[in-house]
Parts: C-alpha cells; sequence; structure tokens
C-alpha cells in the first residue's frame, strides 16, 4: 500500500556562517549532507518517501542576533527554490532572550518560519530561569512551537559520563548514548516545576526521540509532581503542552510506550536526517501501518496531518 503524504520535523542542515565559528568536527562524515539543500537532499527525500521536510540547524555555537537574522535569511532563500518541499525552524540567539522573541516574529511573520529549534540548555544554563522567558512568551503569542532538542553536554557536567571505559565511550554516554535523552527529559520536568506552563498554558513545546524517556516514566513522576506546587498538573501540561516526535528511533516498543501515554494527535513522525537515512524511515512507517498500533486514521496523523495541524503547513498530495 502506498504511504500518505510525509512530514518529518527534525531534519539538520548546516550554514557555512556558523560552521565558521565551531567547525563541528565531529560531524565531518555528514556534513556534505547538511550543507546541501538541493538536488542531493531531494533525492534522499524522495528514497525515503518524505514530502516536506522541516529544516533546522544542527547544534552549533549560539549565534548573534545578526548571525541569527542572517542564518534564518539564508535559510530562507534556498527554501525558495523548493518551497513545497522544505519548510523551517527559526534558530535564536538564546543568548538575547529580548533578541530572540524579536527575531522568532521575524522569522515567523516574515519568512513564513513555522516556529524555532533550541538547544537543550545554554552552557549548562537552562530555560526554566526567567531570564529566558520572553521566548516562551513570544511562542505562546505567535502560536507557534518551540523544539527543545538535545546538545551537547555542559563542560561541568561531563564528568559524570566518565569512568572506567574509554574517553570515547564517555562522549557517546554524554551524547546518543544517554545523556542527551536524559537531560532534555529532565528540561521538560524543570520547565514543569517552574511554573512555565502555568504562566504560559498555551505554550507548544516538541521534543523528539519517543519522548525523550519521559513517557516510561510518567506514571512514577505524575504524583511526586503534585507537591510541587503547580496549578496545573504534570499530566495535564504532558497531554495539552507536549508534542512528540519519533525522530531517530525506529522500534515499536517506544512507540508503543508513547501511545499509551500521549494523545495520537500529539504524536509526529521524524527521523533525524541526516544522522538517520530516510530509508529507515520509510520502513518504520510501513512497519506501523503493518502493526496494529493505530488505526489508519491516527496512522495518517503521525505521517502528516499531526504535523499540518501543529505547523499549519500543507504537503503536497
Amino acid at each position: 500500500m502506498t504511504l500518505p503524504p510525509v512530514i518529518t520535523l527534525e531534519e539538520h542542515y548546516a550554514s557555512p556562517s556558523l560552521l565558521a565559528l565551531q567547525p563541528l568536527d565531529e560531524l565531518s562524515y555528514v556534513l556534505p549532507k547538511l550543507i546541501n539543500l538541493d538536488e542531493e537532499r531531494i533525492i534522499d527525500m524522495d528514497a525515503g518517501a518524505v514530502t516536506l521536510q522541516v529544516l533546522s540547524h544542527v547544534a552549533t555555537a549560539v549565534p548573534s542576533p545578526d548571525l541569527a537574522r542572517s542564518t534564518n535569511d539564508e535559510l530562507y532563500a534556498a527554501i525558495q527554490k523548493h518551497p513545497k518541499r522544505f519548510a523551517a525552524f527559526a534558530i535564536l540567539p538564546m543568548a538575547d532572550p529580548s533578541d530572540a522573541a524579536a527575531e522568532l516574529s521575524r522569522a515567523t511573520k516574515d519568512l513564513h518560519f513555522v516556529g524555532a529549534l533550541i538547544d537543550n540548555h545554554l552552557d549548562g544554563r537552562f530555560y526554566d530561569d526567567v531570564f529566558f522567558w520572553p521566548v516562551f512568551e513570544r511562542a505562546q503569542e505567535l502560536d507557534v512551537p518551540i523544539y527543545i532538542h538535545p546538545t551537547f553536554p555542559a563542560e561541568n557536567t561531563k564528568q559524570q559520563y566518565q569512568g572506567n571505559y574509554p574517553e570515547s565511550t564517555a562522549y557517546m554516554l554524554g551524547i546518543a548514548g544517554w545523556g542527551w535523552h536524559a537531560d532534555t527529559g529532565l528540561h521538560i520536568l524543570r520547565l514543569f516545576a517552574s511554573g512555565l506552563f502555568d504562566k504560559f498554558p498555551r505554550l507548544k513545546i516538541i521534543i523528539g526521540h519517543m519522548g525523550e524517556l519521559l513517557p516510561f516514566q510518567l506514571d512514577r513522576i505524575v504524583p511526586i509532581s503534585e507537591r510541587w506546587g503547580n496549578q496545573r498538573g504534570l499530566r495535564q501540561v504532558w497531554r495539552e503542552n507536549i508534542w512528540v516526535t519519533t525522530s531517530g528511533m525506529f522500534s515499536l516498543t517506544p512507540l508503543a510506550c508513547l501511545l499509551k501515554m500521549s494523545p495520537v494527535k500529539h504524536v509526529l513522525f521524524s527521523i533525524d536526517y541526516p544522522f538517520s537515512k530516510n530509508e529507515t524511515g520509510k520502513q518504520f512507517l510501513e512497519e506501523i501501518r503493518k502493526s496494529g498500533l493505530v488505526s489508519e486514521d491516527d496512522f495518517e496523523g503521525i505521517a502528516y496531518k499531526n504535523a499540518e495541524q501543529l505547523l499549519k503547513v500543507k504537503a503536497a498530495q
């Protein structure tokens, strides 16, 4: 059976201007694909049946306000070559929240970006700090989502991943092997505990990787969180304010857990290109359809309709 249209939300690229600040040598193996926003990327999308890719910049140095603006302008120009195949999340200068809020407004209103993707912390500083809240206030005002994406551990936290094993193992434990997901899941709990979702009850947050470990732990955390004094409960916030993508994970087991804990309309397919292959994503979509975990209507929601509703985009039929 032919797949429906497919929208993917955690799909990365790299700007040469930002790479000049932080070369990211560890990503050299995928750098050509990260930089390409033209025919090679389209060919890869077609191979995985991806209709629309929502582009976001790979984790890098936090840009200045001017550099954030020029990077978003550069991405907008690239999208104009393939406007039916690409949309975008803005990069924001999170060290300057007022400028970040202004850039979010400009990028969504003038460049028609669909929200923003921000790294999980700023040099170890998390966004439960009210210093950052102007960005979330503006996102609620604009009715656009903020995607909180894992990033590399802060310098003062790297030691916790080191042990009686090679440094290369410690590095991987700090990123995709555990730390990325645990830190991002913790960040969502920090945002909840700080009262962010009481202050901004219509805020829309996206996280990836089947929920960054939280769906499995949620039933344990919810009763504990009832002692924290929030106006809205954690389960309510999870169901109303948090959207989750499948990015980088291609297994039915975590998906089954996610579907138990989240409204299916808040579950979004993603791949994590180019770190995962579009063909792998296509195979996983076919596996989901055959599994019986969701109805055909809900399958189409995961594939593209939920993203259309959240991001206010349309996938070409």
